[in-house]
């Protein structure tokens, strides 16, 4: 009984990764069938100077036996005309039969990548509309935990920002000595935030070398309205164009999330907002492995955090 038990689910499985397949499957068939296709058309046309020749000859005896004087009496101009119909018909018939499995075949391949296309398409509209709901959600709960505990907090576990403890030599106001104490800094234990959001820090082609942190703020803050500009002069803008003017690699998902202006009907925030906020992260050279360890400011180095506020998949939010 349990033997015929693994047999059942090996084959409901069996036929799940075949249904799972089936769009690469029939797109596959299909281009294969198209290349057969086309090789037998080929074949087909080899054989057609035969039935055409045949053809011809056929017209040139009709047409000669028109032009017999002393057949004008008994061969007419409507009997002409109809044996050229019959021969024309018969040549037709000949061709279609000649080519006929060549398009039956490139048909069906035709058939089978449109089927294909229409799983596939179907398939990516259901899993938009899944994305669409879990990225509200999403959104949704954000909102709630900026309303209760603040944006700070927000961004903190998100991007697991940690408030961490440096010591510092600074000092003393009233005897002018230098004294040990304590700050408090917001850093990063990852090296790459989450999502779409990006670290913009020394070794990007547009940090200012000398650490300069408001000419990096000014270049950022410049750059976030120029592609305001963009997507107001374009209708809609891919978080690609945005990681180009920065500096960053594009990468799959900034091909498809991005922004889409439009004032009459907003599907977004019809802003671009790079939503930077200062912070550190750990250093290349630095001996600590986690914030957990670290205890100078030489075991971090000064970023900006960039959370932009991408509005989603914008081929799904474009207003046709």
């Amino acid at each position: 009984m349990k033997f015929a038990e693994n047999i059942k689910r090996a084959l409901h499985m069996a036929g799940f990764k075949l249904r799972a397949a089936s769009p690469e499957i029939l797109i596959v068939t299909g281009v294969i069938g198209s290349v057969v296709g086309t090789v037998m058309a080929c074949k087909a046309t080899m054989k057609l100077d035969g039935i055409l020749a045949e053809a011809n000859d056929s017209i040139e005896r009709v047409n000669k036996a028109a032009q017999d004087e002393a057949l004008k009496e008994k061969y007419t101009e409507d009997d002409r005309k109809r044996d050229l119909a019959i021969c024309y018909a018969k040549t037709g018939v000949k061709v279609a039969k000649l080519y006929a499995p060549a398009a039956v075949v490139i048909g069906a391949s035709v058939a089978s990548v449109l089927t294909g296309h229409s799983v596939l398409r179907k398939r990516h509209i259901a899993l938009a509309a899944a994305y669409a709901t879990v990225d509200k959600s999403f959104k949704e709960y954000r909102e709630r935990v900026v309303d209760k505990f603040g944006d700070a907090i927000d961004a903190g576990l998100k991007h697991d920002i940690k408030a961490v403890e440096l010591d510092e030599t600074v000092t003393d106001e009233k005897t002018g000595e230098p004294k040990e104490a304590k700050k408090l800094v917001d850093a990063a234990d990852k090296f790459e935030p989450n999502e779409y959001a990006r670290y913009f820090l020394e070794g990007n082609p547009n940090w200012d070398k000398g650490g300069n942190m408001e000419y990096n703020l000014s270049f950022l803050r410049s750059q976030q309205q120029y592609a305001n500009d963009l997507l107001q002069a374009q209708g809609y803008l891919f978080l690609n164009e945005v990681y180009e003017l920065l500096g960053f690699k594009p990468t799959k998902a900034g091909q498809v999330v991005g922004w889409v202006y439009n004032p009459k009907n907003p599907v977004g925030d019809n802003f671009v907002d790079f939503g930077m906020r200062k912070v550190y992260v750990l250093n290349d050279g630095s001996a600590a492995t986690s914030l957990l360890d670290v205890r100078s400011q030489e075991d971090l180095e000064p970023a900006v955090l960039l959370d932009f506020n991408v509005d989603g998949n914008i081929f799904d939010r474009v207003n046709w």
